[in-house]
């Protein structure tokens, strides 16, 4: 049977969208393809008429994990305040709702050190999206030339990503809601959020949803 392209596009995209969680969940080498393909509602077979190989897939997976991270944030932004802005992205990412769904949020902690050991045209890859987060959290810090904000961006995401990561080791009890204090103490001056009202809590929660 022949598909239109509109649905070979959509089925595409499915297997990107599918593939993306699971990754983050299993980690780049976690996931054989034909479970990729099993978790789409596809059989291996046809992975051939969508990617040349399982590479360009992860590629496609993890990069648009980390375009919806930096969509999110940018939705976020505009929602908020200028002067408020960069803390709700902190707040938002240091949360133990996210600490517990690696699956649905950002894709740096859970495959960072997977890429790391991946071709260069896949380090290259996922460096430009990093490179694009960087540049976004920094438009969100007023006040500062804009090489200043980007090294503080760096120094942000660098302890957001490793505060995160420590979290998830140390599980979901006292201790790592205490190392995900600790992250937001480093960045904000405090170790506890305020507390949001409904509509700012619905966006926080959201914003680490991907």
């Amino acid at each position: 049977m022949r598909y239109s392209r509109e649905h070979k596009l959509e089925t595409h995209a499915r297997i990107v969208r599918k593939a993306s969680v699971r990754l983050r969940q299993k980690g780049a080498h976690g996931v054989g393809v034909a479970d990729l393909m099993k978790e789409a509602g596809l059989t291996h077979g046809g992975f051939y008429a969508h990617f040349n190989s399982r590479d360009d897939l992860v590629i496609e997976a993890f990069t648009h994990a980390m375009d919806r991270s930096t969509e999110r944030w940018r939705k976020l932004a505009g929602q908020t305040s200028r002067e408020k802005r960069f803390a709700m992205i902190v707040d938002s990412y240091l949360t133990s709702l996210h600490r517990d769904d690696p699956g649905r949020g950002c894709a740096i902690p859970t495959l960072g050190a997977e890429i790391a050991r991946e071709s260069s045209r896949t380090r290259r890859v996922f460096a430009g999206r990093l490179d694009q987060m960087i540049d976004m959290l920094a438009d969100q810090i007023p006040g500062l030339p804009r090489k200043a904000a980007r090294k503080r961006a760096m120094a942000t995401m660098a302890t957001m990503i490793g505060t995160l990561v420590m979290a998830r080791v140390a599980g979901s009890g006292e201790f790592s809601d205490e190392i995900l204090g600790a992250g937001r103490e480093a960045l904000l001056g405090r170790a506890k959020s305020p507390r949001p009202g409904k509509s700012a809590s619905r966006r926080a929660v959201a914003s680490t949803r991907h």
